[in-house]
């Protein structure tokens, strides 16, 4: 006994739950396989008790339903009538063939023997009889089915009489097992409470081994706590396993206490200067963020520089050119107001209109940009600047350096599947698979030419912030072939308020 105490102290805490729980489940899986045997052996035999009684009660429903269908076939004819008699015939026929045949002393066995006759006699009776109905002998089937009548009420007072006695005598077994299930209930409790009781014993133990060295433990660390650690004794060990590993490590933090006090003082020094350097980051910062400020004003600083041009170019009776200075003060006017900002789709759509005229001014007109667009989607909102990004790519990408055929892009907006679907496509040099799952992964840089310290909004910019903006709720589609085009699917939810105008 000494020798398992020792061997289990050495344990390891995991080892020493699994043991006792492979011993308290063993136990209770015995006891309850016991249980389970002694109540289905006793069910079983309750069964069989009444099984006869069951036997013949079935055949009697049988042997009546049979009965009627022949008296409703003799009577009127009837098909549902002869198909009831000739189920319930083949039923009473394959019941009387388990009845006994042989001669006997037993009276229930002898009993069941003038059932089987009887009911053989029957069924011949019955089976000329509707051959004599089917030729339209009525004094034949009148016979027959008289015959029947005096046999089917003498198969009932056998089957009455056969199931009285039998009843009584499995009344008398079955009082018998009653005593005998309850014995065994009364077993079966008793030993379900001494199993319980060593299961909690054996809980009780096991606990005691894990929480004594854990008490020790928690009583230390408050008495660190409250007095100096210089003058605490460190932890006696008392097991190997994961709390005696434990312990060894709060005696080593206990003689490492005395090394950190030093330590703190020597690092007051140290914080000191680290707070200078902080201050120190705080400004530059702040000059970090004055400079952004001062940088902003560069872009108003060239809308509105551009929007004089095109006055004085109205001016002077340069229509065109005008026009185009005006498109250009447009297109950078939305991006200094709505950058990071949420807006209407119109909105977006007009960027791209000025975009593809200031293109189409620098290339002579190339581009054939054609919109279908549904109004009712106009409103939806989104965050600013996604479209015309994605057009720019088709330019730079997709069919600037075309020779063979127009220029041609597309923008489509429509409401598909409950999303605000908006579909820009081009007919250029197209992209390869590879391509494509960088952009829809999100990676910088998934465009050829496309560099991270380039001005131009990037698709994988598109993309993220998109995901910001929905929450991932949005859905993104790119398909392309190589020298063909290539289409970007964008489907936005519209659980969103739209804008107002």
């Amino acid at each position: 006994m000494k020798w398992v105490r020792k061997r289990f102290r050495h344990l390891q805490i995991r080892h020493k739950l699994i043991a006792v729980f492979l011993v308290t489940s063993m136990v209770a899986f015995l006891v309850n396989l016991f249980v389970y045997l002694s109540l289905n052996r006793m069910l079983s035999r309750i069964d069989v008790v009444y099984s006869t009684n069951m036997s013949l009660n079935e055949f009697a429903d049988d042997i009546a339903l049979m009965h009627a269908g022949l008296t409703g076939y003799l009577e009127t004819k009837s098909t549902d009538d002869l198909e009831q008699y000739y189920k319930y015939s083949q039923e009473v026929y394959n019941k009387i063939q388990q009845f006994n045949d042989l001669p006997t002393d037993n009276i229930l066995k002898l009993r069941e023997r003038n059932i089987r006759k009887i009911s053989e006699s029957y069924i011949t009776s019955a089976e000329s009889a509707v051959r004599a109905k089917r030729g339209r002998n009525v004094q034949s089937y009148t016979r027959y089915y008289k015959e029947c009548s005096e046999m089917y009420s003498e198969i009932n007072t056998y089957i009455y009489s056969l199931n009285n006695e039998t009843f009584r005598i499995n009344s008398e077994s079955f009082n018998t097992l009653i005593g005998s299930l309850r014995y065994s209930e009364m077993l079966c409790l008793s030993i379900f409470i001494i199993v319980s009781l060593m299961n909690v014993l054996l809980i009780v133990i096991l606990t005691g081994t894990i929480t004594k060295p854990l008490t020790s433990l928690s009583a230390k660390a408050n008495e660190i706590s409250v007095r100096n650690p210089e003058n605490v004794e460190p932890l006696e060990i008392y097991t190997e396993d994961e709390v005696g590993n434990v312990t060894r490590a709060f005696n080593k933090m206990l003689a490492s206490i005395k090394e950190y006090i030093v330590k703190i003082r020597e690092q007051m020094v140290t914080e000191s200067a680290m707070k200078e350097k902080s201050l120190l980051m705080e400004n530059h910062l702040k000059d970090a963020q004055l400079k952004y400020l001062q940088a902003q004003i560069n872009p108003h600083f060239l809308f509105n520089t551009l929007n004089a041009g095109a006055q004085l170019a109205m001016v002077e009776g340069a229509d065109r050119t005008g026009e185009y200075i005006s498109n250009m003060a447009d297109f950078f006017r939305y991006n200094v107001k709505k950058d990071n900002e949420q807006v209407k789709i119109s909105e977006e759509i007009e960027l791209v209109d000025s975009y593809i005229y200031i293109m189409n001014v620098r290339y002579s007109g190339e581009i054939k940009f054609r919109k279908d667009l549904e109004e009712d989607l106009l409103g939806v909102v989104m965050p600013s600047m996604i479209i015309q990004p994605i057009v720019e790519n088709c330019v730079k990408h997709g069919i600037m350096d075309l020779e063979d055929r127009q220029k041609e892009i597309a923008l489509y907006l429509y409401e598909e599947d409950g999303f605000a679907t908006i579909e820009v496509s081009d007919n250029g040099n197209g992209m390869d698979e590879e391509t494509i799952e960088k952009i829809l992964a999100r990676e910088p840089s998934s465009v050829s030419g496309e560099h991270t310290d380039e001005k131009s909004v990037g698709l994988a910019n598109v993309l993220s912030r998109l995901d910001i903006f929905f929450d991932n709720r949005e859905q993104v589609e790119i398909k392309s072939t190589i020298g063909e085009g290539t289409r970007v699917i964008i489907r936005i939810p519209m659980e969103k308020e739209t804008c107002t105008e």
